[in-house]
């Protein structure tokens, strides 16, 4: 039996929208973070740039538009989880601080690949890593702290709910 380690490397742009103490984020249906509330945005298409993939997702995801006030900076994370052929995950993901600019939150259109049944404001206060993906939790960091950390963070015990 092979017990290596082989990571699926997943790349994504992602938005922290935050008013009156809460943290816009989604209910994830699929893939590693489901059931936890995951960070509004994700993977990129085939030749799309940084600030359309991260429009197109958060429009996607809650139907809101927003502006991008700027990026903070990027972060790594590792976990295991089992996809195809790989046993483990190393996410990279570019976070945005944005606004809501306009619209309403609706249900997200459900499509192959969609990931998100709506979207909400919870309380900063309210976030765990129990409760939420490394992205929310990464978020909140830099809410707490105006930075982030600059080594990879491994959730070598990460359970997918």
């Amino acid at each position: 039996m092979n017990n290596a380690t082989n990571f699926h490397r997943a790349f994504g742009v992602y938005g922290i929208c935050i008013e009156n103490n809460n943290i816009l984020v989604i209910d994830k249906i699929k893939g590693p973070y489901r059931n936890r509330y995951d960070l509004t945005g994700g993977s990129l298409e085939q030749g799309e740039s940084l600030l359309a993939g991260l429009h197109r997702e958060i429009k996607e995801e809650t139907g809101l538009k927003v502006k991008v006030v700027k990026q903070i900076g990027t972060v790594d994370f590792q976990f295991p989880s089992k996809f195809k052929e790989y046993t483990h995950v190393h996410h990279i993901a570019v976070f945005y601080v944005v606004e809501r600019c306009e619209g309403e939150f609706k249900v997200p259109e459900q499509f192959e690949g969609q990931d998100s049944i709506g979207a909400r404001w919870i309380p900063i206060e309210s976030i765990t890593e129990d409760n939420s993906s490394p992205l929310v939790c990464n978020a909140v960091e830099w809410l707490k702290e105006s930075k982030f950390r600059l080594e990879v963070k491994a959730y070598k015990s990460w359970v997918i709910k």
